[in-house]
């Protein structure tokens, strides 16, 4: 998703510079450029690919797009890039990244960031592709809309992403962790995309059951969420992205550990604080991390 995010501010005009420590990929996109194709088209682009933060120096903005396992190495190393007003955009999947970014980089510093229904992958170094163009939610991290909200706001709107600005951020983090609830495990355990899951009488309440728990203990929470049909809404979502392979299965297919303890297993160690049972999700993660044993992950 960060080389999506980097294609299309490059295309539209803006100084991006895409740090990752993936040596060959930083490579390609010197080399080469950042191709990015699928959905909002194909480009290759010319941008500024470095594994080191200092290279770039200050920026205006930056969108910080690890995994959640990742995110507080990350937070640490982004000191040379950030100026007295320079905001940090935190966009990962399931709970806990942004507070995590917060907790380094201060509340005041850090924006939320929620993106669903792109279903981006890598094809190869240099190389990313996305099978939708949905939508980027964004919200400051205490919450309200703020003026400088708006402005990055209109940057994502320049660059061809649609765009909506939120008060509440847990309505943003939460409708999108019950749409991968619904998803990444059970694509994870049937080793195939959205549409196998969405397509197969027993692994669809599967992935029902997953998304009803999910929204069970946003109910509890307290949480407003902008739907009353969990089922119908995350069906919704899976049919606008049917080939894509959710980030966790890639990371099996990888064999790298996966984000599946902040995904679905959120759902269960959320609900246990609030009496809420999720066992189809503890289950699901259960046998996620199973996977990730008998395969060998790291």
């Amino acid at each position: 998703m960060g080389s999506v995010y980097a294609g299309l501010f490059a295309s539209a005009g803006h100084e991006v510079w895409a740090i990752d420590r993936w040596r060959e990929h930083v490579e390609a996109m010197r080399k080469n450029g950042l191709r990015v194709e699928g959905a909002s088209g194909d480009r290759t682009v010319k941008l500024n690919a470095t594994t080191d933060p200092r290279d770039a120096g200050p920026c205006d903005l930056v969108v910080l797009a690890t995994k959640a396992m990742h995110v507080s190495q990350a937070a640490q190393n982004l000191g040379s890039l950030l100026g007295p007003q320079t905001p940090v955009l935190s966009i990962q999947n399931g709970l806990g990244g942004p507070d995590t970014a917060a907790s380094i980089l201060g509340k005041e510093r850090v924006m939320v960031g929620v993106v669903g229904g792109f279903g981006a992958s890598m094809r190869a170094p240099g190389h990313a592709h996305h099978n939708g163009w949905e939508l980027v939610r964004l919200g400051e991290f205490g919450g309200p809309i703020t003026e400088r909200l708006k402005k990055v706001e209109d940057v994502w709107r320049g660059a061809g992403f649609r765009v909506k600005v939120f008060d509440d951020i847990d309505q943003l983090v939460w409708e999108k962790l019950i749409c991968n609830c619904a998803y990444s495990g059970p694509c994870a355990l049937a080793d195939g995309p959205i549409s196998l899951v969405m397509g197969d009488p027993d692994l669809s309440k599967v992935s029902a059951a997953c998304a009803s728990e999910g929204y069970a203990v946003a109910m509890k929470k307290g949480v407003k969420l902008g739907f009353t049909d969990p089922v119908a809404y995350v069906r919704d979502f899976g049919s606008k992205i049917p080939n894509a392979r959710p980030s966790v299965l890639l990371d099996l297919m990888a064999k790298r550990l996966s984000e599946i303890d902040v995904i679905n297993g959120s759902i269960p160690r959320v609900g246990k604080q609030l009496g809420v049972p999720a066992l189809v999700n503890e289950t699901v993660t259960a046998l996620v991390k199973a996977k990730e044993r008998a395969l060998g992950c790291k």
